[in-house]
């Protein structure tokens, strides 16, 4: 039992800071105690103090990898009396097991203490640093005889102990072999259970007696967990979303928001001839009515390959499979095809198989032929759907074949990073003779394809700081796994525009943390010329990797990830997101066939998280059925699913006309995960709109369905009341331009990384799903976006109509009635904020049943698509920088300096009125602050007189007063605040 526990958990409990006060004297004598699987561990008391220093390893045995994830690390923290009275709570910290890393990427992680219960005063934070390891599992001794084993024993154990470094670094070559020997293992567990006294009557003497003490005496936890452990593994619920991973999905057999489409199966495994020593190539044919394909030609017959035949795209009831040989006669080039016997099916009689029934075994049948005898062929046949486990890598008639191009695969994103490089001064800089008097340097550091630089600043030739130039400036890139192989940082001196030196930082080995409370240490690097200058200097940095933050790869309005990069910051999943791709409808033709007529090839592209999902690619329909069904984990419901399709335009038999072509949109669609009820399944069509250069154009319609699993409520609405984006966003938050341009450095990253898969996922179809053009100047989303703001302020002018309504005696009983609200409100001020939010409820109560019933997709009304003009579609469409020619140019920016005047007018109000303001109490106008500062004193002694309750009563009746009471003419406040001067008359 103690040799299958290879595994370590390392648990550095470092520090905590600003506990709670518990002892009565306002300090606390803090200790942690710490529970994984079933062991228990404990700190020193570090006596009256709030933000105790431990700095120590607790070091647990995993017993099982497998589970790992799955277990939970409890720390808790409590304070000593040490008078014999139970210690108080200070709080605790749970992390998930997979939230655990290996030894090497542990970094210091603070984790808020949480509370035992609600009335729990708990407060401060824990810092952690939590890792595993895996050791190599002792030598078994019972292979080795007693008499040899002593002897060698003794010889060889100073050499152990002095080499314990040799035998880390041979950790890592003998996982597999661990791996190994733990499945041999695991089949053993039962048979224990069953008769409990074999395992001890088989242990050997020597091995329990190498066995440490801590093991013996966990061994009685190890069999109740193990115990445990079975009878969760059988009682798989909805919220264990854990166990399903992201490359999961091809495995599940249930496809419940799908059809389930009928698919012919036909295994050709191997043929036997009568004529065993012909060494001639034999393959074999399939024919259903018009449909024949065949296997490859091989000498030794055997071919193992499956076919996948659309049972409602076949014209006939039979299945014909023939076996052909290709004989070279002596004096012929041609060869000569003959045939070595038939075997017919009726369709009919096929036998079905819905898994999870054991695979059907192919068996040998008689191949009928009359100038051949004694021939045989290996195959199966069945009737199954895309739920079996042989469809994905057969070959499948709807989707061209084996062709990789037309395959269903799933991509991951690379994990994202933000690497700070901090430029803090150089120093002994070797800037050559013959230099200026005051030479300009400045630092640039490039991270494969990204180059920044720092500002420039001069150096001096007598003051020593000015020597030793000084920047402390940020420097922050996106770094990808796996990391580019080094950091190149160079410093440039501007004046004779050559490089003074350079230094490699290797990336592996940069320090990663998860916030800002972490300690950074700076390093010197030695700054290195050409050949001739080994040494040219040297320069001050830090660099870090960023694991605090989430590094946006999509636009900010339609992220589906928020995620932090570090893996100990990592939360559990609240839901599980099915969506079922089940067909398209009426879809156009997008290129033609053979120059004749139009076809469509399609398929869809999935994207939430870092996981992308591609369909196979249906062949030449316009209306296709895919019936795929995926899953990812949901880790914040306000995300953004959304889905593409896509024409196939890498699908062609020439292969130097599939390496020019592209594939072409054909639409997008994209679903809010918090406009869905949970547990809920939606089933509908969404239209396929795509904005060309010529306008909009309908291209179909996608069926899709969609399913939002949650089984705690609790964790779903924890979600609502936490942050959007991880800690570090909002203690050292990253400027809006320095933001789009990391969020465009990763785009590119990740169009890199997924065009590089086999198959290749294009960058036009990574872009679009992106939307990597959301930052670029469009007069379309400007006037849709213009509008969107028109449309919240209608809101508030409908509201100021209905008030205004009130005020003018418009209806005389609504008027009427709102003079006595504000009677009740004056008399009853308590009675205010319960009205207004009892209002709320009751309008908010009677919408319910008028919710939207269908999720929402992209709006062509919203977007402005149908009232754009073609210029304006073109400009949308022209790059950066433009290609049009200087007419169209300068029409374009004419119509924009027209556009920005409103815009320019519009501020200049807004600021004017502000500047009125400001100049009230500023005396710019003597006469005006004058009369204001009498008014002032007026209002003071009325205030002082009147009460407060009198004041706002006869507001309210002389603002309602009737019309025969009023004037048409501004009102005295109005006419005197418009006489303020402003600086609009300072202005060129």
């Amino acid at each position: 039992m103690a040799e299958t526990c290879t595994r370590k958990l390392i648990v550095e409990v470092c520090n905590a800071r600003n506990l709670m006060p518990k002892d009565g004297q306002g300090t606390a004598s803090a200790f942690a105690t710490v529970d994984f699987d079933g062991q228990r561990r404990r700190t020193k008391t570090k006596l009256r103090d709030l933000n105790p220093e431990w700095d120590e390893k607790l070091e647990f045995l995993v017993h099982d990898t497998d589970s790992m994830a799955a277990e939970t690390l409890e720390i808790s923290l409590y304070n000593d009396k040490k008078t014999g009275k139970r210690s108080t709570f200070l709080g605790k910290v749970r992390i998930a097991g997979s939230a655990f890393v290996k030894s090497g990427g542990e970094t210091l992680v603070y984790y808020p203490l949480e509370k035992r219960s609600v009335f729990s005063q708990i407060k401060g934070e824990l810092g952690l640093k939590v890792y595993y390891i895996d050791e190599d599992p002792p030598a078994p001794p019972a292979e080795q005889k007693p008499e040899e084993k002593a002897p060698e024993t003794e010889e060889n154990k100073p050499a152990e102990e002095a080499k314990p470094e040799e035998e880390k670094k041979e950790e890592p070559k003998t996982e597999s072999n661990k791996e190994t020997k733990k499945e041999e293992e695991k089949p053993s567990p039962p048979p224990q259970e069953e008769n409990p006294k074999k395992p001890e009557e088989a242990a050997p003497p020597v091995k329990v007696e190498n066995q440490p003490l801590v093991e013996s005496e966990k061994k009685p936890s190890k069999e109740e967990k193990e115990k445990a452990e079975i009878v969760r593994r059988s009682e798989v619920t909805i919220s264990d979303f854990e166990l399903r991973s992201l490359t999961s999905d091809r495995g599940r057999s249930a496809y419940d928001l799908v059809d389930r489409m009928p698919f012919l199966y036909v295994r050709v495994v191997k043929a036997k001839t009568g004529n065993n020593e012909s060494k001639s190539p034999v393959y074999a044919k399939l024919m259903i009515g018009t449909h024949s394909i065949k296997t490859k030609s091989q000498s030794d017959k055997d071919w193992d390959k499956v076919f996948a035949f659309d049972k409602e795209g076949l014209n006939s009831t039979s299945l014909e499979v023939s076996v052909w040989t290709e004989e070279k006669k002596e004096n012929e080039e041609a060869t000569q095809e003959c045939s070595l016997g038939t075997v017919s099916f009726d369709l009919q009689e096929v036998p079905k198989r819905v898994p999870p029934d054991s695979p059907l075994a192919p068996q040998w049948y008689a191949l009928e032929s009359e100038n051949s005898a004694g021939n045989e062929v290996m195959l199966a046949v069945w009737i199954g759907t895309q739920a079996d486990e042989a469809f994905q890598e057969a070959w499948q008639s709807d989707s061209g074949g084996l062709l990789p191009e037309t395959r269903a695969k799933v991509y991951l994103s690379p994990k994202l990073w933000y690497l700070r490089l901090t430029v803090i001064q150089t120093q002994d800089l070797h800037l050559g003779s013959g230099k200026a008097r005051n030479p300009e340097l400045y630092v640039k550091a490039q991270l494969g394809a990204q180059l920044f630089k720092t500002g420039r600043t001069s150096v001096g030739s007598t003051s020593s700081s000015s020597a030793n130039p000084t920047w402390n400036e940020d420097l922050v890139f996106v770094a990808a796994e796996p990391f580019e192989p080094f950091l190149t940082v160079t410093v440039e001196d501007v004046t004779n525009g050559q490089s003074v030196g350079h230094a490699k930082i290797h990336v592996a080995s940069i320090e990663r943390r998860t916030d800002d409370r972490a300690e950074l240490k700076s390093r010197w690097f030695n700054l290195v010329g050409d050949e001739t200058k080994p040494y040219t200097g040297r320069i001050h940095v830090r660099v870090c990797l960023e694991g605090g933050y989430h590094v946006l790869d999509e636009a900010a309005h339609v992220t589906s990830d928020v995620r932090a990069a570090a893996k100990q910051l990592a939360k559990a999943p609240i839901g599980l997101l099915e969506v079922g791709i089940r067909g398209a409808t009426n879809l156009l033709p997008v290129k033609t066939k053979d120059g004749t007529c139009g076809t469509t090839d399609a398929y869809v592209v999935a994207k939430y998280g870092p996981k992308w999902v591609r369909t196979r690619t249906i062949l030449d329909r316009f209306n296709p059925r895919w019936n795929e069904q995926y899953t990812w984990d949901v880790y914040d419901p306000c995300t953004v699913l959304t889905i593409g399709v896509f024409d196939n335009g890498r699908y062609k038999h020439d292969e130097a006309a599939a390496k020019q072509g592209k594939d072409v949109r054909v639409g997008k669609v994209r679903i809010r995960l918090s406009t869905l009820d949970t547990n809920r399944v939606y089933l509908n069509q969404y239209s396929l709109i795509v904005l060309l250069p010529s306008g909009v154009k309908k291209m179909g319609e996608i069926e899709i369905a969609i399913r939002f699993s949650c089984s705690s409520w609790l964790n779903l609405i924890q979600a609502y009341t936490s942050p959007m984006l991880p800690r570090m966003h909002y203690v050292k938050p990253l400027g809006p331009a320095q933001q789009d341009i990391l969020r465009h450095m990763a785009m590119c990253l990740v169009t890199a990384r997924l065009t590089r898969s086999e198959p290749p996922l294009g960058q036009e179809v990574v872009q679009f799903m992106l939307d990597s053009d959301t930052h670029m100047w469009s007069m379309r989303k400007s006037k849709a976006n213009w509008f969107r703001v028109v449309g919240c302020l209608t809101r508030i002018a409908t509201l100021a109509c209905w008030i205004e309504g009130i005020r003018t005696w418009l209806h005389p009983p609504t008027t009427i009635l709102m003079h006595v609200l504000l009677v009740a409100i004056v008399l009853c001020p308590h009675l205010v904020l319960s009205t207004i939010f009892m209002y709320a409820f009751l309008i908010l109560a009677f919408r319910f049943r008028y919710r939207q019933r269908v999720p929402l997709n992209m709006d062509s009304r919203l977007s402005y698509v149908d009232m754009v003009g073609l210029d304006e579609l073109d400009e949308e469409f022209d790059g950066f920088p433009t290609t049009r020619s200087q007419d169209v140019v300068r029409i374009r920016y004419d119509r924009l300096r027209a556009l920005a005047g409103r815009a320019q007018t519009l501020l200049g109000d807004f600021a004017s009125n502000g500047e009125r303001l400001e100049a009230l109490w500023n005396w710019r106008d003597p006469r005006a602050t004058g009369i204001f500062l009498v008014f002032c004193l007026i209002a003071s002694l009325v205030f002082y007189v009147v009460p407060f309750k009198m004041f706002v009563l006869g507001s309210g009746f002389y603002y309602l007063r009737h019309p025969r009471f009023r004037d048409d003419m501004p009102s005295i406040l109005v006419s005197f605040f418009r006489r303020l001067p402003s600086f609009s008359d300072q202005i060129f």
